[in-house]
């Protein structure tokens, strides 16, 4: 369902120290934005920002980047970081930063290993056979991914589509991943650390798995 437009929705965002209005010029520059050498965590297509926002708030000593393409949904974002850290009685938000990026032009934003995690949660699954090197865990994006990520760096990949996760596998091990956890029923699967995001609580009230998988770079 389509998003209606907020005219609010981005001088609110303006009005945060989270958001970044050109995030390109920081390409580089990440750990001085964020002034400590602490490892980057990064989640494509953050939504209303659930996931990143207890993350942020739980870990101090790690920082994060959250991105998605629609003003609307990233300033539901902002407001469930603030309440997050507020709620983790955490007086400054210093950890998190958002942006409105196309994810397709990422290599904008990152030099070479500047990254050390990615998240990429419940992502469209782009079923028809003409629009598959569009998801986000196509072969052509993960080697993008892949450049930016440290060695070592992990990549954590939730979906509840049998498809996409089947062919993510081998998008993975093509792209020189190697998967070192997998689940087809997450919840089932006594794996700790979890953080359900929005789509995954709505997926599993209609009874649907959320497959899961990590995978490492091997560079």
């Amino acid at each position: 369902m389509r998003m209606r437009r907020k005219p609010w929705a981005r001088p609110e965002l303006e009005g945060s120290n989270m958001f970044l209005v050109n995030p390109p010029e920081y390409k580089g520059k990440w750990s001085e934005l964020f002034n400590n050498n602490n490892p980057i965590y990064l989640e494509l297509g953050c939504g209303k920002g659930t996931f990143v926002a207890v993350h942020a708030a739980e870990n101090p000593d790690k920082n994060y980047i959250a991105i998605d393409i629609k003003d609307e949904v990233l300033v539901l974002a902002k407001r469930h970081i603030e309440k997050a850290f507020e709620e983790n009685n955490r007086k400054e938000i210093d950890n998190v930063k958002i942006m409105s990026q196309e994810i397709g032009l990422i290599e904008n934003v990152f030099e070479e290993n500047e990254i050390s995690h990615i998240y990429i949660n419940f992502c469209n699954p782009w079923t028809k056979k003409r629009h598959k090197k569009r998801r986000l865990t196509h072969t052509s994006s993960l080697k993008k991914y892949r450049e930016y990520l440290k060695s070592g760096g992990e990549i954590w990949f939730k979906t509840d589509d049998d498809e996409l996760f089947r062919d993510s596998q081998e998008y993975f091990t093509q792209s020189g991943f190697v998967i070192t956890y997998i689940t087809y029923d997450l919840h089932k699967s006594g794996f700790k650390g979890n953080v359900s995001t929005e789509h995954e609580d709505m997926f599993t009230k209609e009874g649907i798995s959320t497959k899961f998988l990590i995978a490492k770079s091997t560079k």
